[in-house]
C-alpha cells in the first residue's frame, strides 16, 4: 500500500509517497515530472552502487531523455561547496539546462547537497528526493532545507528549495546499517516529544517492532512523521517561528557533532542533545524529572546513546554560538515542557547550559 502525504505550500506543494518497492514501481508518479527531461542523479559511494541502476531504470521508464550521475565520497566531511561545484560542472558536461531535473539519491548528506545544487544550478531547477536512510526519510528529505557545511559549522551555507516529489521506498531500509537505523529513530522520537504524546506512547509500546525493522510498521511510522513535518512546514516554510521546534535536540546535537569531527552520527548527536535539552528544561523548572526520564528510557530501549565520551563541555558550548540558529549573539534552544510540547527559548544562562553538558559527558 502506498501512503501519500501532501506538503501544502501553494504553487510549491508536493507529495510524499511512502511504501515498499516504490523505486521499481514509480513510473506513474515520476512521469509528470520526468517526461522529456534530462535527469542527473546525485548520490554517494555507498548508495550509488546499490540503487543507481534501479533509479535510472525508473527515470527512463518515465520517459527521461537521458540519465547521468555524480557520485560523491560518502560522509559528512564531503558535504562541501567544492562538492556542489563539482556536481554543477558534471551537469554542464551532461547537457542539463533549466528544464532538467536533479534526483537526490541517498541519505541526508547527498539529499542536502543535491537540493542545494538544484537551487543554484542555472539559478534554480527542479529536483526530487529519493531518501535511502531512515533519518532522511523522516526529516531531511521533507521541507526544502538544503545546504553544505563550512569548517566553522554545519549547514552554514544553503537555501530553502522545495522538491517536486519525495519518494520513500521503505524496502531500501533492508540494506541500511543498523547504526543508521538508530540515527533515524532519534528523529522519530523527536516528533513525539515536540508535538504528539500519543505517538510517543505508541513508540514506547512498540520498541520490539522498531528494533526488529518491521517494514509494515515502519511505513506507518514514517508517514506519520512526514505528516507532522508537513503540517509544520506548511505553516512556517522558512523557519520564522513554529518550524524551529523541529530543531529539538539539534542545538546541542550539532555542537556535539562539530567538536567530535562528525565521528558520531547526526541521530546520535540529536539523541544526546535531546537528553541535554531535557536536563536543561528540568533544571529551569520547565519539565518534570519523570518526563525527562521517560524520554531517556525510550532512547535507551532503541539503543541510542544518551551520553558522550571524551568531550570538552566548554568546546560544546562554544560551538553552539556558531550554529545558524543563533540570533543576535544568543543561542536559541528548543526545550520540552513535557512529552508532546516544547518551547522556543532565547537568553538561557549559558553557565547553566555548560553545567548540563558536563552532566552528560563521561
Amino acid at each position: 500500500m502506498i501512503q501519500t502525504v501532501k506538503v501544502d505550500l501553494g504553487d510549491r506543494s508536493y507529495d510524499i509517497l511512502v511504501g515498499e518497492n516504490l523505486i521499481s514501481g514509480a513510473m506513474l508518479a515520476l512521469d509528470p515530472i520526468v517526461n522529456g527531461k534530462k535527469c542527473h542523479v546525485i548520490t554517494d559511494s555507498n548508495v550509488g552502487p546499490l540503487y543507481f541502476d534501479a533509479v535510472s531504470s525508473a527515470l527512463t521508464s518515465a520517459n527521461s531523455t537521458g540519465v547521468s550521475q555524480s557520485v560523491n565520497p560518502a560522509g559528512e566531511q564531503h558535504k562541501t561547496l567544492a562538492s556542489v561545484g563539482g556536481f554543477c560542472s558534471d551537469m554542464v558536461a551532461a547537457g542539463l539546462d533549466r528544464k532538467s531535473l536533479i534526483v537526490a539519491l541517498g541519505g541526508g548528506v547527498p539529499g542536502d547537497m543535491a537540493g542545494f545544487s538544484a537551487a543554484c544550478y542555472m539559478r534554480g531547477i527542479d529536483f526530487i528526493q529519493v531518501p535511502t536512510s531512515l533519518l532522511a526519510m523522516v526529516d531531511s528529505s521533507v521541507g526544502g532545507k538544503t545546504g553544505v557545511d563550512l569548517p566553522e559549522g554545519k549547514n552554514l551555507v544553503g537555501a530553502f528549495w522545495q522538491p517536486r516529489l519525495v519518494l520513500i521506498d521503505t524496502s531500501v531500509l533492508n540494506t541500511l546499517p543498523d547504526r543508521e537505523v538508530r540515527c533515524g529513530l532519534a528523529e522519530i522520537v523527536k516528533y513525539g516529544v515536540i508535538k504528539d504524546e500519543p505517538f510517543f506512547s505508541k513508540l514506547e509500546q512498540s520498541t520490539d517492532r522498531l528494533n526488529s525493522l518491521d517494514l509494515e510498521f515502519y511505513a506507518d511510522i514514517i508517514a506519520h512523521c512526514c505528516r507532522i513535518k508537513a503540517e509544520v512546514v506548511s505553516c512556517d516554510e522558512k523557519e520564522s517561528g513554529l518550524r524551529a521546534i523541529l530543531n529539538y535536540g539539534h542545538t546541542f546535537g550539532h555542537a556535539i557533532e562539530a567538536v567530535t569531527n562528525f565521528s558520531i552520527g547526526h541521530g546520535e548527536g540529536v539523541a544526546i542533545g535531546m537528553c541535554m535539552a531535557a536536563d536543561l528544561a528540568v533544571r529551569l523548572g520547565m519539565m518534570t524529572a519523570s518526563a525527562a526520564e521517560r524520554q531517556e528510557k525510550l532512547l535507551t530501549a532503541l539503543k541510542l546513546p544518551t551520553r558522550i565520551s571524551d568531550c570538552d563541555p566548554a568546546a560544546v558550548v562554544s560551538a553552539m554560538y556558531k550554529d545558524k540558529k543563533t540570533a543576535n549573539g544568543k543561542v536559541v534552544f528548543i526545550l520540552p515542557l513535557g512529552i508532546g510540547m516544547v518551547s522556543i527559548e532565547k537568553g538561557v544562562d549559558m553557565e547553566i547550559v555548560k553545567y548540563v553538558v558536563e552532566g552528560r559527558c563521561d
